[in-house]
């Protein structure tokens, strides 16, 4: 099997059971050392990839605020979060395809991370399922990908921002997330999130494993690097909270934490 060519193939697939297949295609080749790592040549930037005509994709200040005590609200958090599995198999599957000249251990890692991620929208999805909706019944947005889309052309940045600055959020924001679903007792939304997190940690991981291993290629310090781009390509401000213990676990060194309580502390003065 081509790799770079099934993974292209995949990661542009539109139809839900049409990419998983794919994908687990290429899992079964590549555990079976059955993969040719030939690069394509010429690699396509992709403004858009594989996905369903469903969900419709809105800004997100389009994007109508639910409570989560109603069945609506409750079943509009889990596609809300549905969505941001499944584009994050699209984003593993981008970093697979793109950067066609890194170590083989790179490619077993974020084949892996996608493995893991298509997983978490199959479980979230089949939990959706019992709450009465589906994957695409809710609007979604875009913000993701845009980011993804906009680091294209070079892996330090994506590493930096992807993994380590908007998936890392997911580990700030997840623990609320479990706090609410339990509130309203959603029993098994609490053990998917919990798996979620535990997850992510090591996907964030990845991401802080190759930024460095980038770095180090390059010369570059990388907490000057890390702050650098994310002064260059990071739309908004950084604000806390921040599961600090979650970040560490992921890979965020000691300086990168003080820097993030730093933060916290004058937003929280700011806020007084």
């Amino acid at each position: 099997m081509l790799f770079f060519q099934q993974v292209y193939r995949c990661l542009t697939a539109k139809h839900l059971t049409d990419k998983l297949q794919q994908l687990d295609a290429l899992i079964v080749a590549w555990s079976e050392n059955a993969v040719d790592m030939t690069p394509t040549g010429k690699i396509e930037r992709i403004a858009d990839p594989g996905r369903p005509d469903r969900p419709e994709l809105v800004p997100p200040k389009d994007l109508v605020r639910r409570r989560l005590g109603s069945p609506e609200g409750h079943a509009a958090l889990m596609h809300a979060i549905a969505h941001i599995e499944f584009n994050a198999v699209n984003l593993a599957l981008d970093a697979l395809y793109r950067f066609q000249t890194m170590p083989r251990d790179y490619y077993a890692d974020w084949l892996g991370v996608a493995t893991e991620e298509a997983y978490h929208f199959q479980m979230i999805r089949e939990h959706l399922s019992g709450l009465g909706y589906d994957y695409g019944d809710f609007p979604a947005h875009n913000g993701l990908w845009l980011t993804t889309y906009e680091t294209d052309h070079d892996p330090l940045v994506r590493m930096a921002m992807v993994p380590r600055t908007l998936e890392a959020r997911g580990l700030d924001v997840t623990p609320d997330m479990i706090k609410r679903l339990r509130a309203v007792g959603d029993q098994r939304g609490v053990e998917i999130l919990k798996i979620l997190l535990r997850d992510e940690i090591g996907h964030v991981a990845v991401g802080t494993r190759w930024f460095r291993y980038l770095c180090e290629q390059q010369g570059r310090n990388p907490f000057e690097t890390f702050q650098a781009i994310l002064h260059q390509y990071f739309h908004g401000d950084i604000r806390g909270p921040f599961n600090y213990e979650a970040r560490v676990e992921a890979g965020f060194s000691a300086e990168e934490i003080a820097w993030l309580k730093a933060m916290e502390a004058q937003t929280f003065a700011q806020s007084s």
